[in-house]
């Protein structure tokens, strides 16, 4: 389904890209074993043009392309969303990057970290993600995350009990399963059978970080990091 948003092929403007099958498995090489470009097998050909090659896929977009080639039939009766913030999901940040902090890349209680904040479907599978410096607050990127999304169902854990986000959620009709926080002088209740399955996000993170490149962030740039991200959801989503 990806394969019409490579770049490259014989009907595209300019070089005619060689094994775009080959390509995109150097990638994955990339991603499953979070190794330096550098030490890419010879067998994909020479890094240097296959780590130039990444870049002109991230700057066109394919990567997101793709993913959203193979998301294009998501569940969204039910949405979830979490953070990569506890210790088993906070992505760290390699050292060698660790000033560029023009990028989603801060200081946190884990060093220097990204937080991902993502959204999946009722089946558990990926659907959108924003990026975050690891001292953010969880809520900060949560009203784009949401923007335009349309679903009936929003499941979160207390972090997310915020009045602004809860009166949004009221507002588009969507119910809100949101445990509140101790602090709440009217606690309400929610439905927590429903609650359980909110585990599908913190499995998805899980999932995710089985490729170490995303388990430790070496890209320097939110875009490179970024079509790391949407290229192994795109393996996860599809099997």
């Amino acid at each position: 389904m990806g394969a019409p948003h490579c770049l490259g092929k014989i009907i595209d403007r300019g070089r005619t890209g060689t094994n775009n099958r080959l390509f995109v498995e150097a990638v994955l090489w990339i991603a499953r074993t979070g190794s330096p470009w550098r030490d890419l097998p010879v067998e994909f050909g020479k890094w240097n043009t296959i780590f130039k090659r990444y870049r002109d896929w991230v700057k066109a977009g394919v990567f997101e392309k793709i993913f959203a080639a193979v998301n294009d039939a998501a569940d969204l009766e039910y949405a979830m969303i979490d953070v990569s913030s506890t210790a088993a999901q906070v992505v760290k940040v390699h050292r060698c990057k660790r000033g560029t902090y023009s990028q989603a890349i801060g200081k946190s209680r884990g060093g220097m970290t990204t937080k991902i904040l993502a959204l999946v479907d009722g089946l558990g599978n990926l659907v959108k993600f924003r990026l975050m410096p690891g001292q953010y607050h969880d809520l900060a990127e949560v009203k784009p995350l949401i923007e335009n999304m349309d679903f009936d169902v929003l499941l979160a854990d207390k972090a997310f009990d915020a009045d602004w986000l809860l009166k949004e959620l009221d507002e588009r009709g969507v119910k809100a399963v949101i445990p509140p926080k101790s602090n709440r002088k009217v606690q309400r209740e929610i439905d927590r059978q429903m609650y359980k399955w909110r585990h599908l996000v913190e499995n998805y993170f899980c999932k995710l970080k089985e490729f170490k490149r995303i388990a430790m962030r070496s890209d320097k740039t939110d875009s490179s990091f970024s079509a790391m991200i949407y290229l192994c959801a795109s393996i996860i989503n599809s099997r």
